[in-house]
């Protein structure tokens, strides 16, 4: 990893990150993360993405796999998966830095039809790997176009699209190629994945999820666990309770008025959940989360 790259995602997130570390760029699907201290667990649905580290280390968990990755090192998400990350390694002499780029099936199904057939070995969808020098390279040139913002409209696409084919071309393209099947069982479950996250507050039942992903039933029990991991059930219960963290810890919402809004009608089977999910009851672990982001 050139410390070329490293020193413009430093000057561009030393300009433009939020208070969580966090810049947004005017190109859609790439964001610059910088953290100067270790974080706190965090929990998410991940969208398909690849997280290039420049400095510092990350840990990921998924179900009972882990992965710790560091400078030089990318992870590729290549389904909507439950994760549990941390930032293990940072400092303010020493910031954790990281490029997130958003997996696009557009443009992987239309570079796929140019590139020549890979056999799809399958696998877990959560890998690390060392970030190939072309996939660093293209980066790099992103990240100066964001110091030309005039030439932003005309050429970000061409490089968000070289980007693409970089990965494609790497170890875990063949993984990476079944979002751009327009009719394949990732693209179906995405479907029913987008209906999850966008209603996960409404009674969802799997009749209606089968019949969106264009399967039966049985058949789409199946291939929901095999990419997910979870259950559809399952699957819609972590979007609420971690939507309903968020309202708490964020918004100051009560743990009651938190799990009426993500879909709960019973508040004791929310703290239930809740616990199992987080280790806490709702009010204790949003007092410890908030503890420590002051002692940070």
């Amino acid at each position: 990893m050139t410390n070329t790259l490293l020193d413009a995602v430093r000057r561009y997130t030393l300009n433009h990150a939020d208070r969580t570390g966090v810049a947004a760029t005017p190109i859609a699907g790439l964001t610059v993360i910088r953290t100067t201290a270790r974080s706190e667990l965090q929990y998410a649905i991940s969208r398909p993405l690849a997280c290039l580290v420049l400095q510092g280390t990350k840990h990921v968990m998924m179900g009972e796999r882990s992965f710790d990755f560091q400078a030089g090192d990318s992870m590729l998400i290549t389904a909507d998966v439950p994760t549990v990350s941390q930032i293990t390694r940072a400092s303010v002499a020493e910031p954790y830095f990281s490029i997130v780029i958003d997996l696009d099936p557009a443009v992987i199904a239309e570079l796929t039809q140019e590139m020549s057939d890979v056999p799809d070995k399958g696998g877990a969808p959560v890998r690390v790997d060392q970030t190939n020098a072309e996939v660093a390279d293209c980066a790099l040139r992103l990240m100066r176009l964001l110091d030309r913002p005039t030439a932003i409209p005309v050429l970000h696409g061409q490089l968000v699209r070289e980007m693409h084919y970089w990965l494609l071309a790497g170890r875990h393209g063949p993984a990476i190629r079944r979002l751009g099947f327009a009719d394949g069982h990732m693209q179906r479950i995405g479907r029913a994945v987008s209906l999850l996250r966008n209603a996960f507050a409404r009674t969802i039942s799997v009749d209606e999820l089968a019949a969106v992903a264009g399967m039966s039933v049985s058949s789409f029990h199946q291939h929901f666990r095999s990419i997910t991991s979870l259950s559809p059930l399952q699957f819609q219960k972590q979007l609420r309770l971690i939507e309903a963290r968020r309202l708490m810890l964020t918004e100051g919402a009560t743990s009651s008025s938190a799990a009426f809004a993500v879909g709960y009608e019973s508040v004791q089977q929310f703290t239930r959940e809740y616990r199992r999910m987080f280790g806490l009851p709702p009010v204790k672990e949003i007092q410890a989360a908030r503890a420590r982001q002051q002692a940070a």
